[in-house]
């Protein structure tokens, strides 16, 4: 890192946890849609790209008046409607985002056994290996296809809420690409279950994630059976199997009730008897979702209170039935996306608002959003900045705020430097996701990283990434460091920059790495826009969202 960053990134981090003012307006709902406001301040406006969008783009807030940010809304919560052409062509790149599980075990296949003996043994050398099994051949090409694919979107598509709500929910239902087959089944349990249900009804969400084998295999319920049942054929034959109430105890803590809904272990026990025999036919071949009856415990359950007679694979979807049902699950779902889009401490007043409006319309995820995007406590003053991005965030925004642009290669090495901060797609192994507290992603260690990232894109370094500058700055005299940074200021904080901010930065203008002048020159400066540019993006401002 230059000697300039360094220097302003811990200037900087005693700031980092302030927050930054700015004022929004009310756009309120009437029968279930925005009312269009045509009075919405660049502020308000602002605010509002920052929480449903990766960030704004230059000209992104003068486009959204000039549609009206209630419009612009609508908009983004039926996404089908946009053009994403641009993006979905860029995509096609990616040749395993379309592959079904099936094609991708075949065509990515794992390192057979008798070549790993042969590569402990000597008998075969590295580089046979490679030519017999070349990298583009292997199954780390799934992950990081998908992994560019997300970084794409994010950066590129015209649906931002969409990827942000995708984003979201893949780390509610959250499941890990480095645990043995799931990264098989990653591309379409993103691709056929996420996705598609992202902006839909949270009971058909929960209801699609059960059954896909990513879920099945991930939180282990492909091997729960009744007590006393054993295997007749595959790996395990001839030995025991039993109960796993893994999925069942993460059904009920982190994708329904919450920690404090009102469970026992009791009731962890009788819904993970209820999900016997949900497992998976062919996990190396097709991998498909089958009921074994044989494997099913045929008994009662009981369940928060309620019986569920014995029915085999209905006993499941009871479960399901009845957790997607229960205020505990609708105050649990309106907290996370609270937290999401207002802030890390969720106003309860709107939660319970939000809640209100799970139940009263099944778990719609339009509706509930709708709710938050017009609330008191979303428009408030306090309200713009208070959240920390991630580092997903971060990188995608800080592409977006220089107006950079990226291809498929681009996109990995952009996903790559969000995981060098902290947050690698698919990388997260505990089921709870990744964190959306700001206290996870704020220390001196992941700031440095944020600012190396900053400097390599400024100058043009990120392999892929397209990043010209000058649009930024047009027309100031790059003689006058000052009125660049005035200039970059604007572009990239739009304004919501503290005094403090800019006097650390404004200290820095007269470095020779900024100037590049050495002490015995005289004539003017020949300022250094990206280093000025990745400083600013290095701000406690940019920071946040």
């Amino acid at each position: 890192m230059s000697r300039p960053a360094a220097r302003l990134l811990l200037g900087l981090l005693p700031l980092a946890l302030l927050g930054c003012a700015g004022a929004t307006a009310n756009v309120p709902v009437v029968a279930g849609r925005l009312v269009p406001d045509p009075a919405a301040s660049d502020a308000t406006i602002l605010h509002v790209l920052q929480r449903l969008t990766y960030g704004p783009r230059p000209g992104d807030v003068a486009r959204v008046k000039t549609i009206g940010l209630a419009a612009w809304l609508e908009r983004q919560l039926d996404p089908a409607g946009l053009d994403d052409a641009a993006v979905e062509g860029s995509l096609g790149a990616l040749p395993t985002l379309t592959m079904s599980i099936a094609d991708l075990q075949r065509e990515y296949p794992r390192l057979g056994a008798e070549t790993q003996r042969k590569l402990a043994s000597g008998d075969m050398s590295p580089r046979e290996m490679r030519e017999q099994y070349p990298p583009e051949r292997r199954p780390a090409r799934i992950v990081a296809e998908l992994q560019a694919a997300r970084m794409l979107r994010a950066v590129a598509s015209e649906r931002q809420l969409q990827e942000v709500m995708v984003d979201f929910w893949f780390n509610h239902f959250n499941v890990f690409a480095a645990k043995g087959e799931v990264r098989w089944y990653l591309t379409a349990y993103e691709r056929d279950v996420i996705r598609p249900h992202a902006l839909g009804r949270f009971p058909d969400l929960l209801r699609a994630t059960a059954r896909h084998p990513a879920m099945l295999f991930y939180l282990d319920n492909w091997l729960s059976t009744r007590p006393g049942f054993t295997p007749r054929g595959g790996p395990n034959a001839g030995r025991p199997a039993g109960l796993n109430e893994n999925y069942a105890r993460e059904l009920m803590e982190l994708h329904t009730l919450g920690v404090d809904g009102g469970y026992t272990q009791a009731d962890v026990t009788e819904v993970a008897r209820a999900f016997t025999g949900w497992t998976i036919d062919r996990p190396r071949q097709d991998a498909r979702f089958v009921f074994r009856p044989a494997r099913h415990d045929l008994g009662d359950k009981h369940v928060l209170g309620r019986s569920i007679r014995a029915g085999g694979e209905r006993d499941g979807d009871e479960v399901l039935d009845l957790l997607a049902a229960h205020p505990a699950t609708a105050r649990f779902i309106a907290g996370k996306l609270v937290r999401r889009f207002v802030a890390d401490e969720p106003p309860p007043a709107l939660v319970e608002r939000v809640a209100a409006a799970y139940r009263d319309t099944g778990g719609d995820v339009r509706a509930m959003l709708r709710v938050v995007f017009a609330s008191p406590e979303f428009r408030a003053p306090a309200a713009a900045g208070a959240k920390i991005k991630k580092p997903s965030e971060f990188v995608a925004s800080a592409v977006r705020a220089v107006g950079a642009t990226t291809d498929a290669r681009g996109a990995l090495a952009l996903a790559r430097a969000a995981a060098e901060i902290g947050e690698g797609f698919y990388e997260a192994a505990p089921p709870t996701g990744y964190p959306d507290r700001a206290e996870a992603w704020v220390n001196p260690g992941t700031l440095l990283a944020r600012m190396n990232f900053a400097l390599s894109l400024a100058e043009g370094r990120v392999p892929g990434v397209r990043t010209d500058l000058g649009g930024l700055v047009s027309g100031a005299d790059p003689g006058q460091p000052e009125v660049v940074l005035q200039r970059l200021l604007a572009a990239l904080l739009h304004g919501r920059s503290s005094a403090e901010t800019r006097a650390v930065l404004t200290a820095q203008l007269g470095l020779p790495e900024i100037t590049r002048l050495t002490a015995d020159d005289r004539g003017p400066a020949n300022t250094d826009v990206a280093k000025l540019a990745a400083l600013v993006l290095g701000s406690p401002e940019f920071q946040r969202r």
